[in-house]
């Protein structure tokens, strides 16, 4: 029997977290195996993705399985690339089974018309990323990042990442974003009054906000401090926090 729900997830952010947390994950993953009729990951799945032609990081194994058996069983996968994952290619699409997305993106999720990002580079502020970010995501470059050794891009994608336990400092910078993030909610929903969800991620603060009749913000959270996510059916969305 298909299921009428559509689950959202952002900024889990795996290999980063606690073998506690990641463990969590698996089995929420697992839990919607035919009780989903799609995943959306909002970004930030993994805390480092890149495809080298014949690599992949092992310590990605359990995720992937998992993944390939969701994806075989029906469910549908889709990953927008967030600033942690964006060089997907084709072992995630063609033997995982996930497809692969740019944003900003419209979709329907589950009869929702939805306006997707990751939130990297988006609203006010954040120029210094902007700018990094069309400097890595350039063809040139991702070409010769190509050629370093797995161990070696790991290594460095592990010294630039600030993820882990957030000090007071980083959390009152989340802080500061997802209030940048509201305001580009606000001003998308304003100006286009044919989306009725405008899905962020990002920030790590979950967050649903009718700003008017059956049109929301909703930002699905993270799985570094929180476990949260989203669920879509035809008449309602929702944010909760898993628990096993």
């Amino acid at each position: 029997m298909t299921s009428d729900r559509a689950i959202v997830v952002s900024d889990v952010h795996l290999g980063a977290t606690t073998p506690e947390q990641e463990r969590a994950f698996l089995q929420f993953l697992g839990s919607w195996r035919g009780a989903a009729h799609e995943i959306f990951f909002n970004g930030d799945l993994f805390d480092f993705w890149f495809e080298y032609r014949s690599v992949i990081l092992s310590r990605y194994f359990p995720v992937l399985r998992v993944l390939a058996d969701l994806a075989a069983s029906g469910v549908r996968l889709r990953l927008l690339g967030g600033n942690h994952d964006a060089w997907g290619g084709g072992f995630l699409r063609d033997v995982i089974g996930i497809e692969l997305l740019d944003g900003p993106v419209r979709l329907d999720l589950r009869g929702w018309r939805v306006w997707a990002a990751h939130g990297d580079g988006v609203g006010e502020g954040d120029l210094g990323y902007r700018l990094l970010k069309s400097l890595v995501r350039r063809r040139a470059l991702v070409a010769a990042f190509r050629w370093t050794h797995p161990d070696l891009g790991e290594r460095i994608a592990r010294r630039v990442s600030k993820t882990g336990r957030p000090s007071a400092a980083d959390l009152e910078r989340s802080r500061a974003r997802a209030r940048v993030l509201g305001a580009y909610a606000r001003a998308v929903l304003a100006r286009d009054p044919s989306i009725d969800v405008v899905l962020l991620g990002h920030c790590h603060i979950p967050e649903l906000v009718e700003l008017h009749p059956r049109r929301y913000y909703l930002n699905a959270g993270d799985w570094v401090t929180h476990r949260s996510y989203a669920v879509f059916t035809p008449d309602r969305v929702e944010l909760k926090e898993w628990t096993p």
